[in-house]
């Protein structure tokens, strides 16, 4: 039995200077997808990724536009077209893009506005998360609820790590008990406690943006962080993106769905390998690699052809 591929997106966190630049040299495809996003934002994102400054290219409304841009043009130069997409977070828009849900103009102007959205809901310095190790899912809920303020658990990335964001002292002290409970708890550094509460103002501000934007059925089925459920059509789309903004990635479930469902094998495309990471901790019943430039593609090419020949 032959079994299916799923195309998978990474999110912020992934970006890197020099992103995009050896795809957009060695493949118009590519190359045009950079143009595209410097035409839609009127800026030139695409010096940003290539050459920096770092500091630049970190700030939150810089970056969604940029790892969007960076996946699109390496799915493009790949020219290979899978059985199902999904995407880590931020990574669902590539996943929609991938899937002809929507315009690659329409979702990069989409993530300027949900990373200016994202940045403003909670003032620099008065939110942050960590990387939660070594704990089960109940036990790192339970920690967030006995906690004082606002922290919660916001990505299930596999098993053994959850990710908690919320107010910056409810972090800390969530935290300690995590120490206390003999997990490990790692501070990241981020300029908002994203998928939290704390984010519904974003909510509010992108979605009627995301309703002003034409939402077509997916050629392939998408399947979505907030629900970790495959979605067949452009107004369930459209829905997810705006409920993920305050709510949690529900990783570790999307994955062992889709292996569920006759995956087995993921491409990540995109810069970094976060993803194929997560993916071969949550499953060993599918293979998982990673896209990250021109030289990756032949490896990735007869990866799928194993997969596709059974």
């Amino acid at each position: 039995m032959t079994g299916k591929v799923a195309f998978v997106f990474p999110g912020q966190g992934s970006q890197k200077v020099g992103m995009g630049k050896e795809a957009a040299a060695v493949s118009p495809a590519a190359r045009e997808i950079f143009d595209a996003a410097d035409r839609a934002l009127g800026e030139s994102l695409s010096s940003l990724c290539f050459e920096g400054p770092e500091d630049q290219l970190m700030l939150t409304a810089n970056t969604q536009p940029a790892v969007l841009t960076n996946s699109i043009a390496l799915l493009r130069a790949f020219g290979e077209t899978p059985d199902v997409a999904a995407g880590h977070s931020l990574g669902e828009y590539s996943a929609n893009v991938c899937a002809g849900t929507l315009s690659f103009e329409d979702a990069v102007r989409l993530v300027r506005l949900r990373g200016t959205f994202m940045q403003e809901a909670v003032p620099v310095g008065a939110g942050a998360m960590a990387a939660v190790l070594k704990l089960d899912d109940d036990t790192v809920r339970r920690i967030c609820e006995q906690t004082e303020g606002v922290v919660e658990p916001v990505n299930y990335n596999g098993p053994g790590q959850v990710v908690i964001a919320g107010e910056k002292d409810a972090v800390l002290a969530a935290s300690e008990q995590v120490k206390e409970a003999k997990g490990r708890a790692l501070q990241l550094p981020v300029s908002a406690p994203f998928h939290c509460r704390l984010m519904q103002p974003a909510e509010e501000k992108l979605a009627p943006h995301l309703a002003a934007i034409h939402f077509s059925d997916p050629m392939l089925p998408i399947y979505v962080n907030v629900d970790a459920a495959k979605i067949t059509r452009g107004v369930a789309a459209r829905d997810a993106l705006r409920r993920q903004v305050s709510r949690p990635v529900r990783w570790t479930e999307s994955v062992e769905r889709m292996v569920k469902d006759g995956v087995r094998l993921f491409v990540e495309i995109g810069a970094g390998t976060a993803l194929r990471g997560m993916i071969q901790r949550i499953t060993k019943e599918a293979e998982a690699v990673s896209v990250q430039s021109p030289a990756d593609f032949e490896a990735a090419r007869a990866a799928i052809a194993k997969v596709r020949a059974g």
